[in-house]
């Protein structure tokens, strides 16, 4: 059955535009609390933990999703902004029976969703959005006063996290005498990935750490890592690592200002692995991952496999296979031996552990991937997916994959996430690729072609 609210990343839209409205979050918090209140078989009331990112609605939809809960029977834990990776990992830790994260991970600050982890710390398996789907066509009726839930703050919640991220390496590590800057996108991570960080013994230069409520993601962090990248060449510093909103992806710049993406820092952790011992199977990546990173990998003797843009199907990937490393171009990498879903922090500080123990530079970690000219382009159209199936545009697509036999590749997808169509072509030909795709977005923008 086709799912009428959730995406591939929980709910998702425009702040004061259905489905993110007061009404609406009011409802989806009863709805989510009648599930789970069904769902728990312990002595106990049942139980979730909120958190947010730093984005003004926030406070609005805290409230809603708050009321909604308790008007159903559950009590609530709220965390204040935290990574959406943290919540996760308390939602499992503390023994609650759900998490509820609200972000819009690397949107802009008038965007804003709704994510959900279980009991374990995983995303919600399609048959319990199903659920929660069903209950909001339901009459929302508030149980009695003697059985509402509570709400209480969460004192703790950062310093249980930061100790997670910590431990999350090796216990003798130290970040002595590293220089780094830190980007936290003016979002979640900003009072606790400085920490870790400075916990572990480096030398930290901030940025993107006074959020407003309104500049989250804006010219920073891992979507905007230009003003990092200058920041780490004026300093002279080792290295920068840029965060987004929500703290779920990571970019990194290395000691030159040269951007490292997710395929790279991905490529990084797998051969520090294999130089350990300790890669469990191979890797998984996406469609969208670079053809490079393929190739570096095989090099290495080490498994790849491509899935569907999303973390939840990369993550579907990694169990089928029991394997423990993947991620996307983006920089949302999943450890699945130390968490249960993309953590930035977790995957920065597999990194610096790679360079620690080598001794190298970010720089020369990276040179064993060659990255193969690539270009993504995002054309904003009304209805993304009957667009990417519009037979112009898949009469484009053969033609120019044909034009790129053997020498790259042609994708064309819908956003899940924006209205949007992403376009990206990849090849050997920096100047080739680049006018194949500015071509093919022209065709896809233009309903009339």
């Amino acid at each position: 059955m086709s799912r009428r609210y959730f995406g591939t990343d929980g709910i998702r839209g425009r702040v004061g535009y259905h489905p993110i409205t007061p009404e609406f979050c009011l409802r989806l918090g009863w709805a989510v609390g009648r599930v789970f209140a069904a769902k728990n078989k312990v002595d106990r009331e049942p139980r979730v933990l909120i958190g947010k990112d730093t984005r003004i609605s926030g406070y609005m939809l805290e409230s809603v999703l708050e009321s909604g809960l308790v008007s159903a029977g559950v009590s609530v834990g709220l965390m204040g902004p935290m990574p959406t990776p943290a919540i996760a990992y308390l939602t499992r830790t503390l023994g609650a029976d759900a998490g509820i994260v609200i972000s819009a991970s690397h949107n802009p600050y008038f965007d804003n969703g709704i994510k959900f982890f279980d009991a374990s710390g995983n995303k919600l398996a399609d048959i319990v959005e199903m659920e929660i789907e069903k209950q909001l066509d339901a009459e929302m009726v508030c149980v009695d006063s003697n059985k509402l839930g509570k709400a209480t703050r969460i004192e703790d919640a950062a310093g249980r996290y930061i100790e997670f991220c910590k431990a999350s390496v090796n216990r003798g590590l130290r970040l002595t005498g590293m220089n780094i800057v830190v980007d936290c996108a003016h979002g979640a991570t900003y009072h606790v990935a400085p920490r870790v960080l400075e916990e572990l013994g480096a030398e930290v230069t901030l940025i993107g750490v006074e959020p407003d409520g309104f500049n989250i993601n804006e010219r920073c962090g891992s979507t905007a890592p230009e003003a990092l990248a200058a920041r780490v060449i004026e300093l002279g510093a080792d290295l920068g690592v840029a965060f987004d909103g929500d703290g779920d992806r990571v970019i990194m710049v290395d000691e030159s200002g040269a951007q490292v993406d997710g395929d790279e820092l991905i490529y990084l952790i797998a051969m520090s692995r294999a130089r350990s011992g300790v890669l469990d199977g191979g890797v998984v990546g996406t469609v969208m991952s670079n053809y490079g990173l393929e190739q570096a990998l095989a090099h290495a003797g080490i498994d790849f496999v491509r899935a569907k843009v999303g973390d939840r199907y990369v993550l579907e990937s990694m169990r089928e296979r029991g394997w423990q490393l993947g991620g996307e171009s983006s920089g949302h990498i999943i450890c699945l031996d130390l968490t249960t879903t993309g953590d930035a922090i977790v995957a920065a500080l597999q990194v610096l552990s790679a360079m620690v123990e080598s001794g190298a530079t970010l720089g020369t970690l990276k040179c064993g991937m060659h990255k193969l000219p690539q270009t993504l382009l995002n054309v904003p159209v009304a209805q993304p997916s009957e667009r990417a199936a519009a037979t112009e545009v898949t009469c484009a697509i053969g033609e120019m994959s044909a034009q790129l036999a053997g020498r790259g590749r042609v994708l064309v997808r819908p956003s899940g996430t924006e209205p949007v169509v992403r376009v990206m072509v990849e090849g050997d030909s920096a100047t080739e690729v680049a006018a194949i795709a500015d071509e093919l977005a022209q065709i896809v923008a233009d309903p009339s072609s």
